[in-house]
């Protein structure tokens, strides 16, 4: 899917024509450099490499000066490349978030927010004090029982169990653009999105 880098910026509300109050993300989107230009008879595949976020010279080595160069940009932060971009778009050329439109859906991929290592009450919903889980003496936020005796003498894959929370690649889809600010570069999508504040994301149409 073609689409854009950006940036989230945070959460605020705004109210509609209709008086009612709705939850909505900001997102700083591009502008965006055309960085590479794959090509099926040299790379087997179309797509665009977006570049976005300026970054020092001293941050980037030679071999991305290198390749920035080309493009006639400054060095970025961020790549990624999009796949089916109506446009032919060239090495160098600038698309800005005007490239989305007012009432459009979209979908926004992002990291979310890492909350480490969680025990099974916050990561898995188990009951915890009050609706203790089966399996267990007096310890109110355990996992309880795991696994049978004798047969199968171990634990199947796939239980639930305390581990390490979030840090993972999550999209949300189908946000709704409420609004696109072009002279500040700004998106406005309906509901929230993965991440947190100046974390990278990628909208999709």
């Amino acid at each position: 899917m073609s689409g854009l880098i950006g940036k989230k910026v945070g959460m605020t509300s705004i109210f509609d024509e209709n008086g009612k109050n709705i939850p909505c993300t900001i997102i700083e989107v591009g502008p965006c450099v055309v960085t590479q230009v794959r090509t099926k008879e040299v790379d087997g595949y179309e797509a665009l490499q977006l570049g976005f976020d300026d970054k020092a010279d001293k941050r980037a080595n030679q071999a991305e000066l290198g390749h920035f160069k080309k493009a006639g940009t400054s060095a970025k932060r961020k790549l990624v490349e999009f796949k089916g971009f109506d446009n032919n778009y060239k090495l160098g050329d600038v698309i800005t978030v005007a490239y989305f439109a007012e009432g459009e859906f979209v979908d926004v991929t992002g990291i979310s927010k890492g909350k480490g290592f969680q025990g099974v009450v916050r990561r898995h919903g188990f009951g915890g004090v009050g609706q203790t889980t089966h399996g267990q003496h007096n310890r109110l936020r355990a996992p309880g029982s795991v696994g049978a005796s004798s047969y199968p003498s171990r634990v199947f894959k796939g239980m639930r169990m305390a581990g390490r929370m979030g840090a993972e690649n999550v999209t949300v889809q189908n946000l709704k653009v409420l609004k696109v600010v072009a002279e500040k570069n700004l998106l406005v999508v309906k509901g929230c999105i993965p991440g947190h504040k100046n974390a990278y994301v990628t909208i999709h149409k």
